[in-house]
């Protein structure tokens, strides 16, 4: 009897078992592509001839943030959005641990027109920085101080901030203000990318204990990145 059960119920569980990994690889998949749009987005940023300053400064920064696409939009009342990934640096290893997922959004007043969509790679460069992103949500320009980055002849600029940002928009640089951005971790996005409930950004970036060799590449390029002189 009991093997009779067992033949009826295994086709079952099989499908169970199947619908489980295609539901866990379909929500994952999404997270995969921001994850390689931000490598891509990386790679445009270091091979950029302009952007000198975070080039030679990444090696610095305790963490990045990388949006590939951030949009401005709206007519009188408008505003910023889009997701992001961020990588952080063992301050004794020097490894890289990531990536976690969070939301940019940023609310504003004035005349604006049109659609505006930007590229945006954010270098954390205090330990104040780092730490405010394990919070919840941060608010840049009031929890955290912010400042854009210096882009072609400005690059030997001293700069002093917890977050320096820099962004391109359809070949031009600095189009996008973030003071005043909220950035939010993305809990459902995290949960499902390491298939690991309550998985935090602590957990990721911090204790390392959580990986998905789908970040391997792009941990490897801002290690290269940052590796440069």
């Amino acid at each position: 009897m009991s093997n009779k059960w067992m033949t009826h119920i295994a086709p079952g569980l099989s499908a169970l078992l199947f619908v489980g990994f295609a539901t866990t690889a379909l929500a994952q998949s999404e997270q995969q592509t921001l994850v390689d749009s931000a490598d891509k987005t990386l790679s445009n940023f270091v091979r950029d001839p302009d952007m000198t300053w975070l080039q030679q400064n990444i090696g610095r920064a305790k963490g990045v943030m990388i949006a590939p696409q951030v949009v401005k939009a709206g007519f009188i009342f408008g505003g910023s959005g889009g997701r992001s990934v961020m990588l952080a640096r063992d301050a004794k290893t020097g490894k890289w641990a990531g990536p976690a997922f969070y939301t940019l959004a940023t609310a504003s007043v004035g005349f604006q027109a049109g659609v505006e969509v930007s590229e945006v790679v954010t270098l954390v460069m205090t330990e104040k920085g780092l730490n405010s992103l394990m919070a919840p949500s941060v608010k840049l320009g009031g929890d955290a101080s912010v400042a854009a980055g210096p882009v072609g002849a400005g690059a030997k600029s001293d700069v002093v901030a917890d977050f320096v940002s820099f962004s391109r928009a359809k070949g031009l640089y600095g189009g996008l203000n973030l003071d005043g951005t909220v950035i939010a971790i993305s809990n459902e996005w995290n949960e499902a990318y390491y298939n690991k409930k309550g998985v935090l950004p602590p957990d990721i970036v911090i204790r390392m204990s959580a990986h998905n060799k789908g970040g391997d590449k792009l941990l490897a390029d801002v290690a290269r990145a940052a590796g440069k002189k």
